[in-house]
């Protein structure tokens, strides 16, 4: 009984360190940093259930980035998300300095369906998303300049927020 405990709050503390990344690189013409995911023995049928149910954001430590920065937390093995495609994601958004949640398809009992290229999405969206594979999450964590900006949007997100999205894509169309 001891030895399944402990083997469950070691797993438990593997998973929460994968899910914080490794190092940061760039791609996309420097606009974009990614940070890899370590190499996980059992990623196939761990990715499978992670995907089900909504994921716990956890902050960044440190400053703000100040481009976009993206993180697989599980590498999805579906099609591709490209410029045009319908794309229909599970999201949890939360504001880097308030810490606080202000959105989440999964608390509403539905995904959200948007065309990727079309503007109906803040930047910081179009950008990350473009690229993830079908059953796949990440995280993006957006600067205010890809995000609401000056303005913000009150009541939720402040004037100049950073904010950190969990995505999942669900399918491409």
């Amino acid at each position: 009984m001891l030895r399944g405990a402990l083997l469950t709050v070691l797993l438990c503390a593997a998973l929460a360190l994968a899910a914080c990344g490794g190092g940061d690189s760039t791609s996309g013409g420097g606009e974009t940093e990614a940070a890899a995911k370590p190499a996980e023995s059992n990623e196939s049928s761990e990715s499978a259930e992670s995907t089900k149910s909504k994921p716990k954001v956890e902050i960044p430590e440190g400053e703000p980035p100040t481009k976009l920065v993206t993180e697989e937390i599980v590498e999805g093995e579906g099609a591709e998300a490209k410029k045009g495609d319908e794309v229909t994601v599970q999201y949890v958004g939360v504001g880097f300095e308030s810490e606080e949640e202000f959105d989440s398809s999964w608390d509403r009992g539905e995904p959200f369906t948007f065309t990727l290229g079309a503007n109906s999405v803040i930047p910081g969206w179009e950008q990350g998303v473009e690229g993830m594979k079908e059953g796949g999450r990440r995280e993006l964590v957006i600067p205010p300049e890809l995000a609401y900006g000056k303005q913000g949007a009150p009541p939720s997100i402040g004037p100049n927020e950073t904010l950190v999205f969990v995505v999942d894509l669900v399918s491409v169309n």
